[in-house]
């Protein structure tokens, strides 16, 4: 039980730190992605690589799993330079959806639809930290760096300009300021976090598939930013506990049928996110009113 109730936790991190990255283009960006999902398996599928191939050290895997993560996030960021809106939405999912193919047919990366098997267990600094204790720690760790990051950058002049586009970008713009490579390198900071995620993510689970990194993930990570509060530093991590914790609770419950759980979380984030909409749309963490 206390092994359970710790990789719950870690799961929980893990996705805080998803969410948290998400926020910097969806909260302070002003960049609409719905193709987070696919950064998160470049972090995963790199970082496994990392350890199966050359060593099993979850800060060097993070930090290759960070820079493919990254660099490829280049993609994502062309179309979030020409076009706005539901464009940029449709761009996204695109891209979405190529993902999934390459993580479906690159089997020598991949391992296709079988996934990659036997992730060798974490190591840190050459000391085994694979336990479920150890591992949570290496996780919350890990999520306060990327807190502190995104802290550091937008209380910084960038994050600034940042919200600045996110609010009005024409007017930003006529102030002089570089929309095209602010909107780039927030993409390159965003992706980076979740590739971290993705390692830690394909560390956690010791396998890791295409399954993981679907549209419906996309979503999930959209939703823990909307319903915990876009814009704040907290709000991602209260959804992400919310969305990962309530599905555990739900099997406790004696009259909800094991085959029924799913149904009812669903009835319960989509009544949530009505009645947030409705009396909070700024989410749980939001100022009211808005931004």
């Amino acid at each position: 039980m206390i092994n359970y109730i710790l990789n719950l936790l870690t799961l929980a991190t893990i996705y805080s730190i998803a969410a948290a990255s998400l926020n910097v283009l969806v909260g302070y960006a002003g960049i609409f992605s719905i193709a987070h999902a696919i950064f998160f398996g470049l972090g995963a599928y790199a970082g496994a690589q990392f350890a199966l191939l050359i060593v099993p050290d979850v800060l060097l895997a993070s930090l290759i799993g960070a820079v493919v993560s990254g660099a490829l996030s280049l993609l994502l960021a062309l179309p979030a330079l020409r076009v706005r809106g539901e464009y940029f939405v449709a761009a996204g999912l695109g891209l979405q959806m190529v993902g999934i193919t390459i993580f479906s047919e690159a089997h020598s990366l991949t391992g296709g639809h079988g996934g990659l098997v036997g992730i060798p267990p974490a190591t840190l600094f050459g000391f085994d930290v694979s336990s479920p204790g150890a591992f949570l720690a290496v996780c919350l760790v890990a999520l306060l760096l990327s807190l502190a990051v995104i802290q550091i950058l937008m209380r910084s002049s960038f994050g600034r300009a940042l919200m600045s586009i996110r609010d009005n970008e024409s007017a930003a713009e006529s102030f002089g300021k570089n929309v095209p490579l602010l909107k780039t390198l927030a993409m390159v900071v965003g992706c980076a976090i979740v590739g971290v995620a993705g390692t830690l993510f394909a560390f956690n689970l010791a396998f890791i598939n295409v399954e993981s990194f679907t549209l419906e993930q996309s979503i999930l990570m959209l939703a823990m930013v909307v319903i915990g509060g876009v814009g704040t530093l907290s709000g991602p991590l209260i959804g992400a506990v919310f969305l990962l914790i309530l599905p555990a609770i739900l099997t406790f419950i004696p009259f909800i049928p094991p085959t029924e759980i799913g149904t009812v979380q669903q009835f319960i984030y989509g009544s949530l996110m009505a009645v947030l909409m409705i009396f909070k749309p700024s989410g749980i963490a939001g100022k009211t009113g808005g931004k």
